[in-house]
């Protein structure tokens, strides 16, 4: 599997705000824009340019198996 680039994964938390926008007074994010903003947060810090798959964990690895079905 390929690596996911830092602009792929920006796609997959913005669809999922799309879908399900952030609620309530602390604007929190869905359950799935919620886990692919932690490695995407990492790698901007880290100035990572991707990530694989396999680096993800299964929260942000099923948000994004589920972007990549929904996107068809």
């Amino acid at each position: 599997m390929a690596d996911i680039t830092l602009t792929e994964l920006e796609a997959a938390i913005n669809y999922w705000r799309s879908v399900s926008p952030a609620a309530g007074d602390e604007m929190k994010l869905c359950r799935e824009a919620s886990a692919l903003s932690r490695p995407y947060a990492l790698m901007i810090v880290e100035h990572a340019s991707s990530v694989s798959l396999t680096a993800l964990d299964d929260a942000a690895r099923s948000a994004w198996e589920a972007y990549q079905r929904h996107r068809g």
